[in-house]
């Protein structure tokens, strides 16, 4: 039990370190489009995101499948960026099934993408073989419960936003998205491997 609590507290503060933004970033992106009547749904794709995060995770620290570091910490702004795209581009107020559907794939398997960037950090902190199974669980309760806080602080934001901006919920999404979107193509600039953009 004292394992799983050590390696939930890293899950938590590897999500919310302030030097790591971009999983939160990802995470308000997200959520942005929704609102609390919308939670089930929201929680569904976080949820996604989180299964999908541990399965990659899993390949990684057992040793299953491996990718090049450089290419996933240039995917990780790009799956930023492209959450960020769809809120501008694709967003419905009613999330009509279809949109819901598009945006559940991508979830899914931008959440492989991310389980990669975090299995190096993972197999640093990683006990021994005997407490691999132990780790990951603790690792991925601490991931989903920092991703639960992230998602209900963004729609405490938005619903007070809305409340004092007269229901511009619409443009609230479209200008936050358009910086987060901003930011995630400094980062994929940052991150790109050496010779891709000149």
């Amino acid at each position: 039990m004292e394992t799983i609590r050590f390696y939930l507290e890293l899950g938590v503060f590897h999500v919310l370190d302030l030097e790591g933004y971009d999983h939160v970033l990802f995470m308000v992106a997200l959520a942005l489009p929704y609102a609390f009547k919308s939670f089930v749904r929201l929680l569904l794709l976080a949820t996604a995101f989180t299964v999908a995060h541990t399965l990659s995770l899993a390949l990684a620290a057992f040793n299953l499948f491996k990718i090049d570091p450089g290419i996933i910490e240039f995917l990780i702004p790009v799956t930023i960026a492209l959450t960020a795209l769809y809120n501008l581009i694709v967003y419905e107020a009613d999330h009509r099934q279809g949109s819901f559907n598009l945006q559940l794939v991508a979830t899914v398997f931008f959440g492989l993408i991310h389980g990669f960037g975090f299995s190096n950090y993972f197999r640093m902190i990683m006990g021994g073989e005997d407490q691999k199974a132990t780790a990951l669980l603790g690792f991925t309760l601490g991931i989903e419960t920092a991703q639960l806080l992230v998602i209900l602080a963004t729609l405490a934001f938005s619903a007070i936003a809305n409340k004092l901006l007269s229901n511009r919920h619409p443009l609230l999404v479209r200008l936050i998205s358009a910086l987060i979107l901003l930011i995630s193509f400094k980062i994929a600039l940052e991150a790109a491997p050496a010779g891709w953009f000149g």
